[in-house]
């Protein structure tokens, strides 16, 4: 999905003109994938536009950070305040927000430290990341011949750009087979996620996930599918899940940032359910999207961007 210029990209400290957003050439990033970031969604809710759980966010991009025995140069008073001023400045009301942090140009070679540590933080205007459709109608998805890394090999709690390598391969390889998306298996053979999805099923009513355990990103839209679904009455149970267990779902769902809550309607060429959205699906969906189009918010997950107005 193309990205939608706009006219400015805040850069450590300053807003700069899109296309005056640069780093060097040889900054370590480059070489060495050395980044972490976040994606965040910013909606227009009848009370002014906000922001998807930012403070949960901002302490995921500083845990990924900290993993790599680097520091954010800013505060997360700093990042939220960058942020609004980001979203205000290119006059969105709706946008997917990116902030970045990498280590940019000082020395080259595979020890970081002579590198200075850099933030950016990009938005842009971004629809349906699975398709216009998918919320509606799901996908198709097939199982990865890919796997995730090993825990002791690439940490994947962090959201880091080197992870996002194996999820490049997930992706390319489900759409040259005519899929949507991928799921991976984890190194034992048990369901982890997708190229950049966390997965849910669900049988007889309860819903299944797999537990950080198995290799996947702790996602935040996936902690509050967690909470929405025990808020509206099904059980959740985090476990490792057998493959097979997919093809006999009721109801199989991806749950992230870009994709929100997008249902599966086959995998591998096998109907789920009844090929269409089921109905825990539909409940997790409109108590999510009547959060960030409602600001129904019991929980105070939404970061307005200006003062909201009163209902």
């Amino acid at each position: 999905m193309p990205v939608k210029k706009v006219a400015k990209i805040w850069m450590n400290g300053s807003l700069v003109n899109w296309d005056d957003a640069k780093i060097h050439v040889l900054s370590h990033v480059v070489h060495y994938g050395s980044s972490w970031f976040e994606g965040i969604r910013c909606y227009e809710t009848k009370r002014g536009s906000a922001i998807f759980r930012l403070p949960e966010h901002l302490r995921r991009l500083s845990d990924s950070v900290r993993i790599y025995r680097a520091e954010i140069p800013y505060s997360t008073s700093d990042l939220t305040a960058a942020i609004r001023t980001t979203i205000q400045a290119n006059g969105l009301k709706t946008c997917y927000i990116r902030p970045v942090v990498y280590r940019g140009y000082g020395e080259v070679g595979v020890n970081p430290k002579g590198c200075p540590i850099e933030v950016s933080i990009a938005v842009w205007d971004w629809g349906a990341y699975l398709g216009a459709d998918a919320l509606e109608n799901g996908i198709d998805v097939c199982v990865s011949s890919w796997r995730r890394p090993a825990p002791d090999t690439s940490p994947t709690m962090a959201k880091s750009a080197g992870n996002y390598l194996n999820s490049q391969l997930i992706k390319m390889e489900a759409l040259t087979n005519g899929y949507a998306e991928g799921i991976t298996l984890d190194i034992n053979g048990f369901v982890s996620e997708g190229s950049g999805e966390n997965v849910f099923l669900v049988r007889d009513g309860t819903l299944y996930t797999p537990p950080i355990s198995a290799g996947l990103l702790p996602g935040v839209t996936r902690a509050s599918v967690i909470d929405l679904a025990r808020r509206e009455g099904f059980p959740v149970v985090e476990m490792a899940i057998p493959r097979e267990m997919l093809y006999i779902a009721d109801e199989v769902f991806f749950s992230g940032t870009a994709a929100e809550i997008t249902p599966v309607r086959s995998i591998d060429r096998i109907t789920i359910g009844a090929g269409t959205a089921g109905p825990v699906t539909r409940r997790i969906q409109s108590a999510f999207f009547g959060i960030i189009r409602e600001a129904v918010d019991p929980a105070g997950w939404l970061t307005f961007v200006d003062k909201p107005t009163r209902t």
